[in-house]
């Protein structure tokens, strides 16, 4: 193992001289900014219209048979008072006024009428708010206003909980857990092709059998295991600190909400067991897709299995809600000890605090052993199948030869 610092410095040096590497790692940061550029663009534009609108002047006529229409509201908008509903309908169409509104005696059980001289299928709307707008206001003008505030749902909760006498913090503390969570679906998700390409590129090259004249089989892999866990590191830290700053720097612009950190719980057990179950995790499919990047000649062959450890990996997404509500149910309990589904229903159910201790330990000691198993595996499989270009070796091959 004493060149085993050579072949991670040589891996880290080599990933970083790649385009497509910081293409990968910079193309998040990018996308987030054209999205927030559209959003922040989009947002103006409608603020415009909105303005545009608002400034904007238009007869209006009406008939109101609800009598709940507040004279003075009428008036501040010089609206025309019509007999019938046929009046202000042939005003409109002659063109004598823009827009004609009628309220029926029933409102509640009657449809309101609107009549208004086109404008652009966007802007036809602006009639039928107004025609709401003198109606709400009519009445939340002769209502109580508490009535008027539970009617529009105005009214303002504030439910306050307990946990052993003390005051729970609701969402805030799946804060700090839950980011592992998101943490292990970033990094499998934007480096595992990686993973998997950086095993198979000697060989698809034929520069291994070089290699190998002068490193052991196991200090490579190693190595490269080592090497891909600092790039992943960084190329984390190249994707979060753009986001990151322009969060600070675009957050009003953008109306982002705003998070106050010193609110977030900090739980040490359960921060403590999402950071043991993220790093076994990653360790574990880490092993995995360098064993397989080891079994197969090419990364177009290994892509096809690629696609079915990911599966595996967030499939049990979509059981979700059962791993909050169900955590002792049979499949939960299944997902949560089989070691290649085993880290998304861990790491959630950790975030919402359904994970017991001991069940906890037990699952970690389960991904330990796997990660092992599938590291010790891989040297193998790439000590004996390293110099095979064109086919795979086959399980005979791969545990019925000595070391």
């Amino acid at each position: 193992m004493h060149n085993l610092g050579t072949v991670v410095r040589f891996e880290i040096a080599r990933t970083l001289k790649k385009r497509s590497f910081w293409m990968a790692a910079l193309a998040m940061p990018v996308i987030l900014g054209v999205i927030g550029a559209v959003v922040y663009f989009s947002n103006k534009a409608s603020d415009t219209q909105s303005k545009s609108l608002a400034d904007e002047h238009y007869t209006v006529g009406v008939t109101d048979n609800s009598h709940l229409i507040a004279p003075g509201f009428l008036k501040s908008i010089g609206a025309v008072s019509f007999t019938t509903q046929t009046q202000g309908e042939q005003a409109v169409k002659s063109g004598a006024i823009d827009a004609y509104f009628y309220y029926p005696a029933n409102v509640n059980k009657e449809t309101v009428q609107i009549y208004g001289k086109e404008v652009g299928i966007f802007d036809d709307s602006r009639y039928q708010s107004l025609a709401t707008l003198l109606l709400t206001q009519s009445v939340a003008a002769k209502a109580d206003p508490s009535l008027v505030a539970i009617l529009q749902n105005h009214v303002n909760y504030n439910a306050t909980t307990y946990t052993n006498g003390q005051q729970d913090k609701g969402f805030l503390k799946l804060i700090a857990p839950g980011l592992f969570l998101v943490l292990f679906y970033f990094m499998i998700a934007t480096f595992g092709n990686q993973i998997l390409t950086s095993i198979t590129e000697e060989k698809e090259n034929r520069v291994i059998e070089m290699i190998l004249a002068t490193i052991k089989p196991t200090t490579l892999l190693v190595g490269k295991l080592l090497s891909l866990i600092v790039l992943a590191l960084i190329q984390m830290v190249v994707i979060l600190v753009p986001v990151i700053a322009g969060y600070f720097t675009f957050k009003n612009q953008l109306a982002l909400p705003s998070f106050d950190l010193s609110t977030i719980p900090l739980d040490p057990l359960a921060i403590t067991l999402g950071a043991v179950i993220f790093i076994v995790s990653y360790l574990m499919y880490t092993g995995i897709l360098m064993t397989l990047g080891a079994a197969m000649p090419t990364a177009k062959e290994a892509g096809g299995f690629f696609g079915a450890v990911m599966a595996l990996t967030f499939g049990p997404l979509y059981a979700a809600p059962l791993f909050v509500t169900a955590p002792d149910s049979l499949i939960v309990q299944i997902l949560s000890y089989f070691p290649l589904t085993a880290p998304i229903p861990l790491l959630l159910r950790n975030a919402v605090g359904n994970l017991q201790l001991v069940p906890a330990l037990i699952s970690i000691a389960i991904l330990i052993a796997t990660t092992i198993l599938a590291i010790s595996i891989g040297v193998r499989i790439f000590r004996f199948g390293a110099l095979e270009y064109s086919r795979k070796l086959s399980v005979r091959e791969i545990f019925g030869r000595k070391a």
